[in-house]
Parts: structure tokens; C-alpha cells; sequence
């Protein structure tokens, strides 16, 4: 099975995002499957554009998206995506849209359809702090998360797919303060996590 991966660029002017440095860090394969990584722009409309051309072009059996939570100490994966765009900064293109539907006339949300139970608990069991989480936000990591659910729904694709929050790096938390977690313990994590989705 082909399993992609998903990071996000910096944004907010930043230079890093905590999602490239743990993707970096992951293997190629995990269970005897292989993992294709990939970088997106923090742009809404074009998040969703480009995620779905990646699912349309490599047919992956699986996809994880990844994203930064400034503020969060653990890994969370995500249970919801909500049909919503508020977002409290522009995005990297500038655009700041509020209170606007990311797919008018869409279903209000889509649940995760990865298995984010068992992946908390294997990240706790492999010692990294992780929890569930029931908010994805409503700035690009929802848009993001809610596009990948509604086209895989709208072209009938039956596979696990969702969207998972990493802390900031201990790098980022110096220049502004906050939780954080290194890239090697959140690569570690989300080894454990891809692991526990390849035994479902």
C-alpha cells in the first residue's frame, strides 16, 4: 500500500514548519509500505486543489495530513473537519477569508476516516504525548483536512484519510513562547501511528 504523507510550508512568516521537520525525518517505508511525502502551500483553495491531484495521480491506499499547532504539547489527531474558513491571519497568498463555507452547499463536516483511536494509543505507547482532538481550527489545516474528505467522498474513494496536529518545534517556541516537541520525538510518534494504521 502507498500511504502519502502531507506537510505544510512556513507560514506567518516564519521559516520552518514543524510538519517538514518530522516528515524529513520519517522513513520510506513503514510495515512493508510505502510512504510518498509531499509539502503543500498554506494557501487556501490551492491546498485542496493540490491534495487532490496528488490522490488522483498516485492512487495512495491511505492519507495523512500534517499540520502545525503553535500552542498544543501533543500530537493530535483529528476527529473532525468543519465546512468553515475563519481564519484570524491571511494565509501565504494574503487571502483571509471569514466566515465563509469551503464548500457551499457541502455536508456541515466529515469525521476522520483514519483509525485516530488506535493511533493515540500507540504514539502513548511508543512514550510520546498525544491526544485526541475534536477541533481542527478553521484556518488552511480544516480547509485541508475537510477538501481531502469531501473529494475522496465525492469520487467515491473508500480509503482512511485525515489529518493529524504536531506542536512547534523547540526552535519555534524560542522565538515565541509555547509547548513544543522536537521533530525527532514527533517523527517518532508518527511512525508509531502509521504502524498502528497498517495492522487496521
Amino acid at each position: 500500500m502507498t500511504i502519502l504523507v502531507t506537510a505544510f510550508e512556513p507560514f506567518q512568516g516564519e521559516t520552518v514548519n514543524a510538519t517538514m521537520e518530522a516528515l524529513a525525518l520519517l522513513p520510506d517505508a513503514i510495515g512493508g509500505h510505502t510512504l510518498v511525502k509531499r509539502i503543500l502551500p498554506v494557501v487556501f483553495g490551492q491546498a485542496i486543489r493540490e491534495i487532490g491531484t496528488l490522490v488522483d495521480q498516485l492512487q495512495p491506499g491511505a492519507v495523512i495530513c500534517l499540520g502545525q499547532s503553535t500552542g498544543r504539547a501533543d500530537i493530535t489527531p483529528e476527529r473532525v473537519a468543519i465546512n468553515l474558513s475563519d481564519a484570524r491571519i491571511p494565509d501565504n497568498a494574503g487571502n483571509q477569508p471569514r466566515d465563509l463555507p469551503i464548500r457551499p452547499g457541502g455536508p456541515a463536516a466529515y469525521f476522520s476516516t483514519l483509525p485516530v483511536r488506535e493511533m493515540t494509543e500507540a504514539m502513548r505507547a511508543a512514550g510520546v504525548p498525544a491526544s485526541l482532538s475534536n477541533t481542527a481550527g478553521t484556518f488552511v489545516c480544516n480547509h485541508l483536512m475537510y477538501g481531502l474528505l469531501d473529494h475522496l467522498s465525492r469520487t467515491g474513494r473508500n480509503i482512511p484519510a485525515g489529518f493529524i496536529h504536531l506542536p512547534a518545534t523547540p526552535a519555534q517556541a524560542a522565538e515565541r513562547p509555547s509547548p513544543s516537541m522536537s521533530p525527532e520525538t514527533a517523527a517518532k510518534g508518527l511512525a508509531a501511528a502509521i504502524n498502528a494504521l497498517t495492522l487496521k
